[in-house]
Parts: structure tokens; sequence; C-alpha cells
């Protein structure tokens, strides 16, 4: 099981968007995007910063917190 870090597809599923439309903004194929959404595979610091612009989100919730 992979350790959650981002947390994409919740904001993904608050938003109301999909992976595929995600994939689309970012240029990157819907394989990558749902491995990015699974914690499979984490987004370089860049490329989260952009998604977060897509999505209109603090960079900051795009993450998931080492405190409790």
């Amino acid at each position: 099981m992979a350790l959650r870090i981002n947390r994409v597809k919740e904001i993904l599923v608050i938003q109301g968007k999909t992976q595929k439309w995600l994939a689309g903004e970012m240029g990157i194929s819907t394989t990558a995007m749902t491995s990015i959404c699974n914690n499979r595979s984490q987004p370089h610091l860049k490329d989260l910063h952009r998604m977060a612009e897509i999505l209109d989100v603090d960079i900051r919730e795009m993450l998931v917190s080492t405190r409790k």
C-alpha cells in the first residue's frame, strides 16, 4: 500500500472534477494522473504547484499534514 502523501484525488472529488480533466490541463497522461491520485507516485513540486493553481487551492491543501 502506498503512503498517503498528496490529496489530489480528494480535492478533485470535492470540486466535482475528474482525473482525466486535470491530466488534460496538466498535459500528462491519464495513467500518470491516476498514479498520482492513488499515491503510487508523487508529482514534482513544480507540478504540484501548477495543479494547485489549476484547482485554485493553496498548495498546502494538496499535501497530507505530517502533524496531528
